[in-house]
């Protein structure tokens, strides 16, 4: 494997392409909160303010994220003084079979209001925190995937991260000195819904509800990340 150094300067460049071609403006980060998203977020941060214009961000809250995310997010947006949109579901969660069928929920909770704001916000790029190495669904992931909303709105999803592995998102974000949630300290090694996450040491992703794990294929043939 190249060097974290190497590696950083692969995506700050591809970042850079995107800035050159689309401007600040119609490109937003797919902010979770979390470790990897932090790490694309910093990384565009810097794009963006050599370059010029606002950081923009997107976050989806369903209602069921770890209240130590969300502060973590709103706390870290309001310090770096993004362009922050949350996105919410528009179900009423007191009366939705949450986690029931993983599949019916992440698209309802996640991908509808995501594609939402994507649209609404005018974004022709989204980046993400993907890394190939944290699921096997994710080996063949492309830094670049063209994705098209329900109601048609087309963007291309960025994937500056691929080739990172969690020793290198740790590594950046500690020698950095950046923050991230206080969950990672607790045993929790991948972050997600309440409902669907729990500490677990055994492998990044061995937290995350398994039969939801199992369909990121099909999830991602929805909208998911």
């Amino acid at each position: 494997m190249p060097p974290l150094a190497q590696k950083i300067d692969v995506s700050l460049a591809a970042l850079d392409a995107l800035y050159a071609q689309h401007g600040p403006a119609r490109i937003a980060a797919a902010w979770t909160g979390g470790k990897d998203s932090t790490v694309a977020l910093h990384l565009w941060q810097q794009v963006v303010r050599r370059r010029g214009g606002l950081v923009r961000a997107l976050s989806v809250d369903t209602g069921l994220k770890f209240p130590e995310i969300v502060s973590f997010r709103d706390h870290w947006a309001r310090e770096w003084d993004l362009d922050l949109t949350v996105a919410r579901p528009l179900s009423e969660l007191r009366s939705y079979p949450v986690a029931v069928d993983k599949v019916s929920c992440c698209r309802d909770l996640k991908v509808r209001p995501l594609q939402r704001a994507v649209e609404e916000r005018g974004v022709r790029v989204l980046i993400t925190g993907l890394r190939r190495d944290e699921h096997p669904s994710r080996v063949g992931r492309e830094p670049l995937e063209p994705r098209t909303c329900e109601s048609g709105w087309e963007y291309v999803q960025s994937n500056p991260l691929l080739e990172w592995t969690e020793m290198d998102i740790w590594a950046y974000l500690t020698g950095r000195n950046l923050p991230f949630c206080e969950l990672y300290g607790q045993g929790y090694r991948s972050l997600g819904c309440v409902p669907c996450t729990t500490a677990s040491g055994a492998s990044e992703r061995s937290g995350r509800a398994a039969d939801k794990e199992s369909q990121l294929e099909t999830l991602r043939s929805l909208g998911y990340f």
